[in-house]
This record gives C-alpha cells, sequence and structure tokens, in this order.
C-alpha cells in the first residue's frame, strides 16, 4: 500500500491569456473552474489511476470544501480513514494558467497545516509499504512520520514542495527525494550549495552526501536522476501542445510510487511517471488529466527509456 502524508486542497483554475504584471487585473479568458486538488490528493489520484491501492492522511475543514474533498478520494477507490476534521477551513488553491500552459500557484494551507505524525499508527509503516510525504504540512509532524517510517522498513518518498526550508534530518530519512528544477537550487542554496547550480552537480550531491536517490524533473527536458553514484537521463513525452502543467509533478510522484509498488525497479518506474506526466500536461487541471495506467502504457514506446550519462 501507498500511505500519502499529503494535503488536500481544493482548486480554483483561472485560464488567462497571459500572467497580470503587479497592480494589473487580467480577464480570464474562459470560465473559471473549482476543482479538488492538494498536493496530497493529486498524488493520491495518479498512483490510484496506475492501479495501486492508496491511502491518505491528512487534514480537512468542516466544510464543503473538505466533504467534496473526502467524496472525491471515496470516490476514486482512495482509503480515507486517516483524514481528521479540523476547526480550520479546508486548503485552497487558486491557480492561473496562461496560454502556453504555464500556472502561478497561491495556496492557504488551513487545516493542512494541523495533519500529524500520530494519524499514521505504527502497523502500517512496515517494509511492504510506501510512504510518500510533501512539504506543504508541518515541518515538524513531516520529519517525525518520515523518521518512524525509514525506522519500520517503510520505502519512503519525498516530494520536496514547496521549498521554503530543508531539513537534514528529513533527507537522510527518505529513500527517493523528487524535486523540479527550482526547488532543486532552493535546497542548494538552503544547504550551502549554491556552486552546484546544474540539476547533474545538485542531483549527484544529494544522492551522495545523503545516501538517497534524487530525482530532479525538468519539464519539457525530462529528468535527470542519481543513485549510488550514477547518473541516468530521462526523456519526456514530446507534445505537440501543452495545455496545462498543473499537477505533472504530483502526476510524475504517482505514477512513480505506483510502479515500485508493482515491484518494478526505480529505472523502469521513472519511465512510466515520465511518459504519465507528460500525458497529463494535454488536459486542463491536475486531477481531471491524471492518464490511467494503460494509457501510459499506450505512450511509453514515444519515450525513450532512462539512460546512464556518467
Amino acid at each position: 500500500m501507498i500511505v500519502i502524508f499529503g494535503a488536500l486542497n481544493v482548486d480554483i483554475m483561472m485560464p488567462v491569456k497571459s500572467f497580470p504584471e503587479g497592480g494589473e487585473t487580467v480577464l480570464c479568458s474562459r470560465d473559471y473552474v473549482t476543482r479538488p486538488g492538494g498536493k496530497g490528493s493529486n498524488q493520491a489520484i495518479a498512483a490510484i489511476k496506475s492501479e495501486a491501492k492508496v491511502a491518505v492522511i491528512g487534514k480537512i475543514g468542516d466544510d464543503s470544501f473538505g466533504r467534496r474533498s473526502q467524496r472525491n478520494l471515496k470516490k476514486q477507490g482512495v482509503l480515507t480513514a486517516g483524514l481528521g476534521v479540523s476547526d480550520r477551513p479546508t486548503g485552497c488553491s487558486t491557480i492561473v494558467v496562461d496560454k502556453d500552459g504555464h500556472n502561478i500557484v497561491m495556496t492557504a494551507s488551513g487545516a493542512n497545516l494541523e495533519t500529524s505524525s500520530d494519524q499514521v499508527p505504527d502497523e502500517i509503516l512496515t517494509d511492504k509499504n510506501i510512504l510518500m510525504a510533501t512539504l506543504e504540512l508541518n515541518r515538524e509532524q513531516t520529519k517525525d512520520v518520515l523518521r518512524r517510517a525509514k525506522i519500520g522498513g517503510c520505502t519512503t518518498i519525498l516530494n520536496a514542495s514547496p521549498i521554503n526550508e530543508i531539513d537534514k534530518e528529513i533527507l537522510f530519512s527518505i529513500d527517493y527525494l523528487i524535486a523540479n528544477e527550482i526547488e532543486a537550487r532552493k535546497i542548494a542554496r538552503l544547504l550551502n550549495l549554491e556552486e552546484r547550480v546544474k540539476a547533474k552537480a545538485i542531483a549527484k550531491t544529494l544522492s551522495d552526501d545523503f545516501d538517497l536517490s534524487a530525482i530532479i524533473t525538468l519539464e519539457e527536458r525530462g529528468a535527470i536522476a542519481c543513485r549510488d553514484g550514477v547518473l541516468y537521463q530521462i526523456p519526456a513525452l514530446n507534445l505537440a501542445e501543452t495545455v496545462d502543467s498543473t499537477g505533472a509533478g504530483d502526476t510524475f510522484c504517482g505514477i512513480f510510487a505506483a510502479c515500485l509498488q508493482k515491484n518494478m525497479s526505480w529505472i523502469n518506474s521513472m519511465h512510466y511517471a515520465s511518459a504519465g506526466a507528460g500525458i497529463s500536461c494535454m488536459g486542463f487541471g491536475a486531477q481531471n488529466s491524471i492518464p490511467s495506467f494503460e494509457e501510459i502504457e499506450e505512450k511509453l514506446s514515444q519515450v525513450k527509456p532512462p539512460e546512464a550519462i556518467g
């Protein structure tokens, strides 16, 4: 089973021709939409669509957004017994998407900040399960659940997003670190690795220093990864047009975890994750555009497998 310790939000999606400058108002190019989101929820849906068994641990508010988030997860087959209810409002994100599919995201965390490590029982933190976390929740609670998972023998994955600070203890508790290029550079600066500005150098340093597999996603350039001193290049799916990149990173993470649960190698897991993340950019919104495992397999031949580059 994949246990996701993550955020649940409702997303307000606003399509525009171009992003506003400071003090400027722009009108949406079509109607806004509201949809369930949050990195924890997105990753859970991505994993469930790749035929994994998934449980989400988090907090929602006693409000319509919270009920909508929980209903959505249950409908998709995600286990939600680990969800708690907070006095704070359910998390909410406003996502502005331009004509080229790029986005700006603003999030009010709300109830997510009250998610605690003790919501995850020790009996599920075993070598049979995978724990995946992000940095959207309280840092100390995230650190504690990863520490406990590592002790229990779980495979641990950290999607280092959003990155405002990083704790070395967290890095020593994970098997896989997944970050985009901007997040990876922030991690490098926070760890005083400013001279290592290239993704390859950052991935190798993080992998070597913290004994983990480092994966840095590079949007249309695919991804770079490092494990045991070996660098890998992961190509991206070639797209004629990017409609919306919202949730592509979450799609990558969820599919990667699901493939690991299927006992695929981490190399093959990255191959499927890269193809799936590319497919997700062809639709509007984070969860509606996540492909099924069958759809990924149909496109897999269009993405070259990861290859060692040094």
